[in-house]
C-alpha cells in the first residue's frame, strides 16, 4: 500500500539545529509544509553533497513555507559532530534527525532491515500532516532538491487550486490544466 495520502504516524525523534538539540515530533511538523529527506548515515560519501544542496536552497524552502528535515539512523549526538566537521554538512540550518531506532525509516517504508540504514527517501507533507510526494531510490544515486523545491510548489498549488492539475515539467507560474471530458483525447 502507497504512504500517498496517508497521515504521518505519531513520533518523537531527537535533532541538531542551530548548534542545540531540539526534540522533532510529528505534532510539530504540523501546520506548515515539512520535506522529509532520508539517507543511510552521517559520515557517508553521497549524504554530505545532499545535506549540502538542501543547505544551499534552504532559503527557497523556507521562502515556499516549507521547513526541511535530513533523517538518518544515526545519533543526534552524531550529527553535532558530523555538522561541526563536514564543510557541506555544516551549512545546515535545518534539524538533522537522529532515528537510532528506525522509528521513522520503519514508519515511512525506507529501512534496510539488514543493513540497518535507510534508502534515500524523500517527502513532502502538507501542514495537516498528510504525505503527499514520495520518492525513494538507491543509496548510490543522489537526489537534486531543486526537483524537489518543484514538486513542494506543485503540492502546494493543487492544494490551493484543487479544480486543478500540474502538467508534467510544471513550474511555478505556468498553466495547468483543469481536468475535463473537453481535454479526453485533445492533449
Amino acid at each position: 500500500m502507497s504512504l500517498i495520502n496517508t497521515e504521518i504516524k505519531p513520533f518523537k525523534a531527537n535533532a541538531f539545529k542551530d548548534g542545540k538539540f531540539i526534540e522533532v515530533t510529528d505534532a510539530s511538523m504540523k501546520g506548515k509544509w515539512s520535506v522529509v529527506i532520508f539517507m543511510p548515515a552521517a559520515f557517508t560519501f553521497n549524504c554530505p553533497t545532499e545535506v549540502e544542496d538542501a543547505a544551499d536552497h534552504y532559503e527557497e524552502f523556507k521562502k515556499a513555507g516549507a521547513e526541511v528535515y535530513i533523517v538518518t539512523t544515526d545519533t543526534h549526538f552524531s550529527h553535532k559532530v558530523w555538522h561541526e566537521t563536514s564543510p557541506a554538512v555544516g551549512k545546515a540550518k535545518f534539524a538533522l534527525v537522529g532515528d537510532p531506532t528506525h522509528q521513522l525509516t520503519r514508519a515511512f517504508d525506507v529501512h534496510i532491515e539488514e543493513e540497518g540504514l535507510a534508502l534515500r527517501g524523500t517527502f513532502i507533507i502538507n501542514p495537516e500532516g498528510v504525505i503527499k510526494t514520495l520518492e525513494i531510490h538507491d543509496n548510490a544515486i543522489a537526489r537534486d532538491v531543486t526537483e524537489t523545491l518543484r514538486k513542494l510548489k506543485a503540492a502546494q498549488y493543487v492544494a490551493a487550486h484543487p479544480n486543478e492539475v500540474c502538467p508534467a515539467k510544471w513550474k511555478e507560474g505556468e498553466k495547468t490544466l483543469a481536468p475535463s471530458l473537453d481535454l479526453v483525447g485533445k492533449i
